[in-house]
């Protein structure tokens, strides 16, 4: 059993607009409630622990989802700065060495089948793992002119989804080494890479996208009417 971290603390400004995307409303609910349902849903989900901005008037209140408890924390000004806050939020009973989910609020269609395999993974792994999903196009670096440089070889390129799994010591570590050496990480995996590590890379769904623009929400839209109830 593992307890997720769900950073909710971000404007969206890429999205634009007031209101942040993880309150937009999809199919008659916040775009946050169908990511806490999704996840809360798997029987391998302990809580969750939803990091809100400061004074967040939109917050809706949930202390349970899906028969499972929802606590709450306040975030930073960084992505990572909500992920350590809620690290060090978690209940007293979430072990040191045991396992800590952190998936976007933005991703309401993660599917039970990618939970199961990513929990899969971490009965043998010693590190950790993230869903991923290998990059099918062809990339193209850029030079200053705008104008491409150089065509990279994708074989070995992947898409970094969530959630992203770890230890919570592990996680914990990571975290507060980056903060004290002033790098941002992007995401848990960056911060689990700068102490040595590396982390197991789980194929996920391509279904799994992060609402960034009005466009994506869309999109979020078909994918959650094409899966119906269930989410396999």
């Amino acid at each position: 059993m593992a307890w997720v971290i769900v950073p909710a603390a971000g404007r969206g400004s890429r999205f634009g607009g007031e209101l942040p995307k993880q309150y937009l409303d999809l199919l008659g609910r916040p775009v946050l409630e169908h990511t806490l349902r999704a996840l809360l849903a798997h029987p391998a989900v302990s809580g969750a622990m939803v990091v809100l901005a400061a004074n967040d008037p939109r917050w809706p209140g949930w202390r349970e989802l899906e028969n499972k408890p929802v606590l709450t924390c306040l975030g930073g000004a960084e992505r990572a700065d909500s992920v350590l806050a809620g690290l060090r939020a978690l209940p007293a009973s979430v072990p040191a060495e045991g396992w800590v989910l952190v998936h976007d609020a933005a991703r309401p269609c993660v599917k039970s089948l990618d939970l199961s395999r990513l929990f899969a993974a971490l009965k043998t792994d010693p590190v950790g793992a993230l869903l991923a999903a290998p990059v099918r196009d062809t990339l193209k670096r850029a030079g200053d002119d705008g104008r491409v440089e150089a065509t990279v070889p994708r074989g070995s390129m992947w898409r970094a989804l969530t959630p992203q799994a770890f230890r919570r010591d592990s996680l914990l570590r990571a975290l507060e080494s980056a903060e004290r050496a002033g790098v941002i990480a992007t995401d848990e995996a960056m911060a689990i890479e700068r102490l040595g590590l590396k982390p197991l890379l789980v194929e996920g769904s391509e279904d799994n996208l992060k609402i960034t623009t009005p466009a994506d929400l869309a999109v979020a839209e078909s994918i959650l009417r094409r899966m119906g109830d269930g989410r396999a």
